[in-house]
């Protein structure tokens, strides 16, 4: 479990949620196999939740891994005309691209290889939600660039916000996880205390934070 919620809460929550069939079957036995880290299956329950409601027709994704994610935000709504997703390890991109062929989905997920710090540096396009994912040691460097290229009522979703519970919690923090842990905090605080911004934190799969511009 993700030290976020009771068990049983989280159990319950999770059996609300239809079980995925075909190609994310395969990719969810294919992550539990190979230890992949992939969303929480709330989360990717949340994902499209959201999807539908803001109907985003430009996504950038802060981490890649193997396409799960990007390929269920793809199916979540027929607005998307791009998902832009950033991703440096060049195993991960081989089978990212892979399966997003598979999924029949290669116009529409543009795979950019490179570290995440640097391409989003580059980056000119202007996005309608931004799905951080990546790095969780580096969302308060990645944060000002984001805000950079998101549209004015565009949203940030951070997965992994509240990890493991160690953000909230200093007995849970193991050692080699401090620096990261460190950042983490950094990366809430800046959201929650700049007064342009509203940002929600909810312990959800291993914690999410969603973060939008106020309106004036």
């Amino acid at each position: 479990m993700s030290n976020i919620t009771y068990d049983y809460m989280e159990e319950y929550i999770q059996s609300l949620i239809p079980e995925h069939e075909g190609q994310l079957k395969e990719l969810e036995q294919y992550a539990l196999e190979n230890a992949v880290p992939i969303i929480h299956k709330e989360v990717a329950n949340f994902l499209k939740f959201m999807i539908n409601m803001k109907k985003p027709v430009k996504i950038l994704e802060l981490g890649t891994a193997i396409g799960y994610s990007s390929i269920i935000m793809s199916l979540s709504s027929k607005n998307i005309e791009r998902i832009d997703t950033i991703e440096r390890d060049e195993k991960m991109i081989k089978l990212a691209e892979e399966n997003i062929k598979k999924a029949d989905k290669q116009n529409i997920i543009n795979v950019i290889q490179g570290d995440c710090i640097e391409v989003l540096e580059k980056l000119e396009d202007k996005y309608d939600l931004i799905f951080m994912d990546a790095g969780k040691g580096h969302y308060n460097h990645f944060l000002p660039n984001c805000l950079r290229v998101m549209k004015h009522d565009g949203i940030i979703i951070a997965d992994n916000a509240l990890y493991k519970g160690m953000v909230a919690s200093k007995d849970l923090v193991i050692r080699r996880k401090i620096t990261i842990v460190k950042r983490m905090k950094q990366y809430l605080n800046m959201i929650s205390k700049d007064n342009d911004l509203i940002t929600s934190v909810i312990p959800m799969g291993d914690g999410i934070a969603i973060t939008k511009r106020r309106e004036n």
